[in-house]
């Protein structure tokens, strides 16, 4: 892990407008760029995927690594199931073990705000996580549906809002821009 004097932050980001994961993906983008090492825990999202973020991960190895850890294909919300509790324990069982070795600069926990609106972990488990975090690590926590209590404990709080999008109209996730 690269040393740092400066305090890592909490950054949370939510809302029902796109943009959440790009963003945290923007900030490893650029802490890649000053050679610092940077973990993304995906809580919804499995294998095998080719995603253009996974393909740009394994482009920038070792100082960016790309976790998928949910069910192959899309998870039903409306009515998780025991496998997708189980998945997103582990993806968050992972997350405590980055913490505790202090293995990274940066730890994104992408889309755990809808895990744990969901169902999926429970919400004392990720403040306690939040509380764990050692002080030069910045934690960046993406998804929909931040709980009030994320919110609080967060330094950083921005809310995607979606004015228009072109998936109303019909327009199918583009390669490059959704994948």
């Amino acid at each position: 892990m690269t040393e740092t004097t400066v305090r890592g932050m909490i950054q949370v980001y939510t809302g029902e407008g796109k943009g959440k994961t790009t963003a945290a993906l923007g900030l490893a983008m650029r802490a890649v760029g000053h050679g610092r090492q940077v973990y993304m825990i995906q809580f919804l999202k499995g294998g095998p995927t080719k995603t253009g973020e996974i393909a740009s991960a394994k482009k920038l190895a070792p100082l960016l690594t790309i976790r998928p850890m949910g069910r192959a294909g899309f998870t039903n919300l409306a009515n998780p199931g025991f496998k997708d509790r189980e998945l997103a324990q582990k993806a968050l069982d992972k997350a405590w073990q980055i913490i505790r070795y202090n293995v990274c600069d940066i730890l994104i926990l992408d889309e755990i705000n809808i895990a744990v609106a969901y169902g999926l972990v429970p919400l004392e488990d990720v403040l306690k996580l939040m509380d764990a975090k050692p002080e030069g690590m910045e934690l960046i926590m993406t998804g929909r549906y931040a709980p009030p209590e994320i919110i609080e404990k967060a330094d950083l709080v921005t809310e995607m809002r979606m004015i228009k999008h072109y998936y109303n109209k019909g327009v199918p996730g583009r390669v490059s821009a959704e994948r």
